[in-house]
């Protein structure tokens, strides 16, 4: 019994190294020369040099599918929240006729993968004209996003004590005072979680873009490091480099907000 906890810890360190050594040896890979390549998968670079990635940049056009996410991923998270703030509140609070079937219809769309859809979605934003547009590619991860982001805040709405409601009514206040003054600052560990995790998932967006959108200035970060991968299949470090672009970002992320992040999953778990 004593062996278990050293067992259950050389496991968790097992785990770890073999999640991460993928990423160290890319991001080794990206500092390194040819030749240095040449000399071993696990040889470490003789300097820190950012060639590579000043390449990648330049040539892949980083710069532009960069900016692209970026203007994909702000407008996603935020209005994924505030549409799901307020859906999640009907759902928690108010009487709504039919809500068992309309929550049944939100966990369908949550398990319903998006190659089921995404033909009949294209051309219904065809037809609407939108394709090719930013629209195309925010619109419908919006709508992917939306019945995971209500189910999460209504039950973390739910959570809150209703005494504390109760007491808000009584005192006259406002719906709109009760959701946004009382109700939003109470899951605010939830809603940072979510947020981190729609960043993510709407980052690593690949299917939407690829099928929506096909002018190169409207390319995101995962798309266009698809063709530059086809266009440098020989130069491995400066891959790499690509590689790391678009990596790093999501792991910046996380590590400003694993605090917030782990307060969420844990608040939840303990409610």
């Amino acid at each position: 019994m004593r062996g278990t906890p050293v067992v259950s810890r050389a496991l968790i360190w097992i785990v770890a190294l073999m999640t991460i050594l993928p990423f160290l040896m890319a991001l080794m890979t990206s500092f390194k020369t040819q030749m240095e390549l040449f000399q071993g998968v696990f040889t470490l670079p003789s300097s820190l040099n950012f060639k590579n990635y000043v390449t990648a940049w330049q040539q892949g056009h980083f710069n532009v599918y960069f900016m692209n996410s970026v203007l994909v991923v702000i407008p996603v998270v935020i209005s994924s929240i505030l549409l799901g703030i307020l859906a999640g509140f009907g759902f928690a609070w108010l009487k709504i006729p039919g809500k068992k079937v309309v929550a049944a219809m939100l966990g369908l769309g949550m398990v319903l993968p998006s190659e089921a859809f995404i033909i009949p979605l294209y051309h219904e934003l065809r037809w609407m004209g939108l394709t090719n547009t930013y629209l195309a590619l925010i619109l419908p991860q919006i709508a992917l996003s939306l019945p995971f982001t209500t189910l999460m805040i209504a039950t973390a709405l739910q959570q809150v004590p209703r005494e504390l409601v109760e007491a808000s009514v009584m005192d006259g206040a406002s719906r709109r005072k009760i959701l946004w003054g009382i109700l939003v600052p109470a899951i605010w560990p939830t809603l940072s979680t979510l947020a981190l995790l729609l960043f993510i998932w709407t980052w690593n967006e690949f299917l939407i873009p690829l099928i929506l959108v096909n002018k190169d200035e409207l390319r995101t970060l995962p798309i266009g490091m698809m063709f530059f991968q086809n266009k440098n299949t020989i130069d491995i470090p400066v891959l790499m480099a690509g590689a790391m672009i678009v990596i790093l970002p999501l792991v910046a992320v996380f590590l400003i907000f694993q605090r917030k992040f782990i307060s969420g999953v844990t608040e939840g778990a303990v409610k």
